[in-house]
């Protein structure tokens, strides 16, 4: 998610429940008791005593000769598939190498606690520190520094596994004529499924957005809304994981027309090149030269026009902190003199957007991002509406000062919520995140990966073999 200011016909998760659960065994585990019919238990009942005696010996046989069948087994089944998967059909996405050790179904069911029992999560990219911070590999100190880490290293691992593997199952089927409401809401129950939890403990980091075309961010269907993804929409696909408030902030370009290559690469070698200048004590100005270079050094033709791609001066990578995705620094993705240095233990999303329209965003279209107030949350705040209170409860209870959607609202059973959430908003406990827009006409791509300055190296940790 950034700062400031979807399927060709695959299963649904109910459907693969579903058919795993014919596919299973009948458990005769001897701890799973037979249940007497209803049926028999009634006839048993015998509202004549004088007759009770003649009654019973048949009876008893029809009992014995009435057994119902053991239940089934609840436990999932962990199934190994080839991790291999072509993404040839998105332009510039790189395809999934196979893994021996990869052990998911597709779509995916399995929780990333049972494939890695031992939290041994995989590491993201490993960057070595150089020059004046080289010492920190070997230094006994950084590595203490690590060990006292390491829960914090495991909750960022583990749900950055979880979006490599949903974002996987996303590229199988984001093509054509996609109904993007639908592609976002199987996405983020993935989220749930595969991290086991859905609010503040685990799950979905923020609501995922489809932004297409002109829009650069902040874009997801409310109810009700019908949005198709099309075969030359630039759509940028931008959701998180989190585990216990420690999120994963992770976005790719899906274009289908290969006229938009130009486009799509200039933003992923933009992203890569502000991971590279990144690290400790790395300033700001520095990684926003070297961004906006690599970005406006492409251009790109549409329909016998030449256009520039110019990165979009207010938006801007950013820090993240505990159930913060904003975390409080900016990163600007142009040049400038912000002097601003990182700092060993920091976690930060580097994400870049490049724009064939003038460059600069604007609020527009009808909201759905929507998050509380990170300097207010559990402050006393005079609302009179009661709606409005009860609304404010669940929020609070359910994401805390995480983002959220009108969408996820509407999953919740919150049907009635939009007068209540404008009252909100208008006390300002809520803040609005409407779409962010360049000019109408133009098309605007995204990349962004999520890192984390350990004392030892630097760890890309939402890195995968798709880019």
């Amino acid at each position: 998610m950034e700062s400031e200011n979807q399927h060709d016909s695959a299963k649904t998760l109910s459907e693969v429940e579903a058919e795993k659960s014919l596919a299973e065994p009948e458990n005769t585990s001897p701890a799973v008791q037979e249940q007497p019919d209803p049926a028999s238990t009634e006839e048993s009942k015998d509202p004549n005593p004088e007759e009770s005696k003649d009654a019973a010996p048949a009876k008893k046989k029809k009992k014995r000769n009435r057994k119902k069948p053991a239940k089934e087994s609840a436990a999932p089944v962990v199934a190994t598939v080839n991790r291999f998967q072509d993404n040839s059909h998105i332009r510039l996405l790189k395809n999934w190498n196979d893994n021996p050790n990869y052990m998911q179904t597709n779509p995916p069911s399995i929780p990333i606690s049972q494939q890695f029992p031992n939290n041994n999560f995989p590491i993201g990219e490993i960057c070595e520190y150089s020059g004046d911070n080289a010492y920190r590999a070997t230094s006994e100190e950084k590595r203490e520094l690590e060990r006292l880490h390491s829960y914090d290293y495991e909750a960022l691992r583990k749900g950055a596994e979880a979006h490599r593997q949903i974002r996987r199952w996303a590229q199988s089927v984001l093509k054509p004529g996609l109904d993007l409401h639908d592609f976002c809401e199987e996405l983020e129950n993935y989220s749930r499924v595969l991290l086991e939890g859905d609010g503040i403990e685990a799950g979905v980091g923020f609501p995922t957005g489809c932004s297409l075309n002109y829009v650069a961010a902040h874009f997801t269907p409310n109810p009700g809304d019908k949005v198709t993804l099309g075969y030359d929409d630039v759509c940028k696909v931008d959701f998180g994981t989190h585990v216990g408030g420690r999120i994963i902030d992770c976005a790719f370009t899906v274009a289908f027309n290969p006229k938009f290559d130009n486009l799509v690469h200039a933003t992923q070698d933009a992203t890569n090149e502000g991971v590279k200048h990144a690290g400790v004590d790395a300033r700001f100005s520095e990684i926003g030269g070297a961004i906006q270079e690599a970005l406006e050094s492409y251009e790109i033709e549409l329909d016998g026009r030449t256009y520039p791609i110019k990165a979009i001066r207010n938006l801007n990578g950013h820090s993240i902190g505990p159930f913060h995705i904003h975390g409080g620094k900016s990163v600007q993705i142009v040049k400038n003199n912000d002097q601003t240095k990182m700092e060993e233990g920091e976690l930060y999303a580097i994400e870049t957007f490049g724009s064939t329209g003038k460059g600069l965003v604007h609020d527009d279209l009808e909201c759905s991002h929507y998050m509380i107030d990170f300097d207010l949350f559990g402050k006393p705040i005079p609302l009179r509406d009661n709606k409005a209170r009860g609304l404010l409860r669940h929020i609070e209870k359910k994401y805390g000062t995480l983002p959220w959607s009108r969408r996820q609202l509407q999953r919740d059973g919150e049907t009635k919520h939009i007068l209540p959430l404008r009252n909100l908003v208008n006390a300002g406990i809520v803040v609005p995140y409407p779409p962010l827009c360049d000019v109408r006409g133009s098309y605007v791509s995204q990349m962004e990966h999520t890192f984390i300055i350990r004392p030892t190296c630097k760890e890309v940790l939402s890195r995968g073999d798709d880019f």
